[in-house]
């Protein structure tokens, strides 16, 4: 007798466009597996009534509605086969297919694409699946980059492509046109931020004096912030820390905009100072892993006591084929790090004459001296460096010669630190350290521990090493007392003596592991 086997139909279509149509891309492939599902009733294939579509979904994840609930109904053992029209209607991702393989098999279920003729059951059926969805991935990634190009072209002559459109302005033809009635609350929210100099009472008076968002609510603290900094209201388009001329018109002046934004930098440096402030987060939008990921400022609390750390988007997106090598990193060992390298830069006679060389050599001098004997504060560090890109094995500080001067200038004549980074790419620099990342792990991060090339002696280790050679002298000269005999440190620290000849020429000259500790050194006895 036959064994039946229940065949279910699963259909999707990337985009909504055509499914108000009364017979859809999504119909046509059902129709076509029904036809084919008939054509295999003598192996015993029998369609099931229940339908999984998902219209609108792209096939690069699997949060999918009909399709998750086309995962249960495999799970709980009610479906044998599921049929598509091509492979790429299941999904364009390789390890997304693995998965969906690995739930398959589990629960003894196959998979048949009507158009290619594959089935997951046999061997040479998976490997000819593997190549299809490698080119059906590559399809979607390159379909990816173009919009992405797209896009960034579209930006750079000042259009606007994607997103919300910002409070005073609609998008007609991908260009922004001011609302009047819209435009009017903007110039108000920044002539009333000067006036009031303070965000949170800004957002008491538009509620006194009931101005509302486009959407008829209360401003937020948040977005008043967003208003206040966003580089749109002067004609300008920004995306990933580039700025292009808009072809939109501008709705604030650049003097109001500048006078705004250095009154903000001052308020939030008072507050960040103060000694209610939280925890400082220095590279915050300047910080990316080696896959230009942008990472995160964050923070747990254990015990009472708050752990910063920058976290990489691709890792709290889970795009887990786009996470850099470094995806999570302690906030103050990469601050501290990136502060001391640019210290040492601007400690460099040859930085300070390179950037003053139109200043007498006593002025120079008297800059040099005033770098040494001050700290770098936020606005220092933070107008200083464009951009920090963190990897395993080293780490890229970009900053610009131009704004370099006028932190510099900030610190060692007083003056004021201009609210926004302007610069030319000519003037960037990019200073290179090639780093070691420590297996240890600590609260949950991994530890910079330094350059490479900076030898660094470890006296813990070392003192280690002396004793173990002393105690072992005593033992051979009948020199242990019984008490030392018995002293299970002393015997745990002979074994020292016992390691490898290199192991120990290194410890003694600095060029251990940095991650080298007593423990892990009995273990290579």
């Amino acid at each position: 007798m036959t064994k039946i086997l229940r065949c279910a139909i699963y259909t999707r279509k990337s985009s909504e466009e055509g499914l108000e149509q009364d017979f859809n891309s999504l119909d046509a492939q059902r129709e076509a597996c029904e036809a084919y599902i008939k054509s295999q009733r003598h192996e015993g294939w029998t369609l099931i009534e229940k339908q999984y579509d998902d219209g609108g979904f792209s096939g690069g994840t699997m949060n999918r509605p009909a399709f998750q609930n086309l995962l249960k109904d495999i799970e709980s053992g009610s479906i044998d086969i599921v049929v598509v029209y091509k492979v790429d209607r299941l999904t364009r991702s390789l390890m997304d297919f693995a998965k969906i393989v690995e739930i398959l098999d589990k629960h003894s279920a196959s998979f048949v694409s009507i158009t290619q003729q594959f089935n997951t059951t046999t061997s040479m059926g998976r490997l000819t699946l593997n190549i299809l969805l490698s080119f059906a991935q590559f399809e979607r990634e390159v379909t990816g980059e173009r919009i992405r190009d797209k896009f960034a072209a579209s930006r750079k002559k000042g259009m606007w492509m994607n997103g919300t459109t910002p409070i005073g302005y609609k998008r007609e033809n991908g260009k922004l046109v001011v609302i009047q009635s819209e435009a009017d609350i903007i110039k108000t929210i920044f002539n009333k931020y000067l006036e009031i100099g303070s965000v949170p009472k800004l957002m008491i008076y538009l509620r006194n004096k009931e101005i509302l968002t486009r959407k008829g609510k209360f401003f937020s603290r948040g977005h008043l912030y967003r208003i206040l900094t966003n580089k749109v209201y002067i004609g300008k388009i920004e995306h990933k820390n580039e700025i292009n001329e808009g072809l939109h018109d501008a709705i604030i002046d650049i003097d109001l905009f500048e006078k705004t934004n250095k009154l903000l930098s001052k308020n939030t440096l008072i507050r960040k100072n103060s000694v209610n402030a939280k925890c400082i987060s220095l590279l915050k939008g300047k910080l990316f892993d080696d896959k230009n990921n942008y990472m995160s400022p964050s923070h747990s609390n254990k015990k009472g006591k708050r752990y910063r750390y920058y976290l990489s988007q691709s890792k709290i997106q889970q795009k887990t084929d786009n996470v850099g090598t470094v995806s999570r990193i302690p906030a103050n060992e990469i601050e501290k790090f990136v502060i001391e390298k640019l210290k040492e830069y601007i400690l460099d006679k040859r930085t300070i004459q390179k950037l003053f060389e139109q200043h007498s050599l006593q002025q120079q001098n008297f800059i040099l001296e005033a770098m040494s004997n001050n700290d770098l504060d936020v606005n220092f560090i933070r107008h200083s460096i464009i951009k920090v890109i963190l990897s395993k094995e080293q780490v890229l500080i970009t900053i610009s010669e131009t704004t370099l001067k006028e932190a510099i200038e900030y610190i060692a004549f007083k003056s004021e630190i201009p609210s926004i980074q302007n610069f030319d790419d000519n003037t960037l620099i990019t200073l290179a350290y090639k780093i070691r990342i420590s297996s240890s792990v600590k609260n949950g991060c991994k530890l910079i521990l330094g350059e490479i090339n900076k030898k660094c002696v470890n006296e813990t280790l070392t003192k280690a090493i002396a004793k173990s050679f002393y105690y072992h002298k005593l033992m051979f000269e009948n020199k242990l007392s019984s008490e030392q005999k018995s002293n299970s440190y002393i015997n745990r620290i002979m074994k020292l003596r016992f390691l490898p000849k290199e192991i120990i020429e290194a410890i003694l000259t600095g060029n251990q592991e940095p991650d080298w500790t007593i423990d892990k050194l009995y273990k290579l006895v």
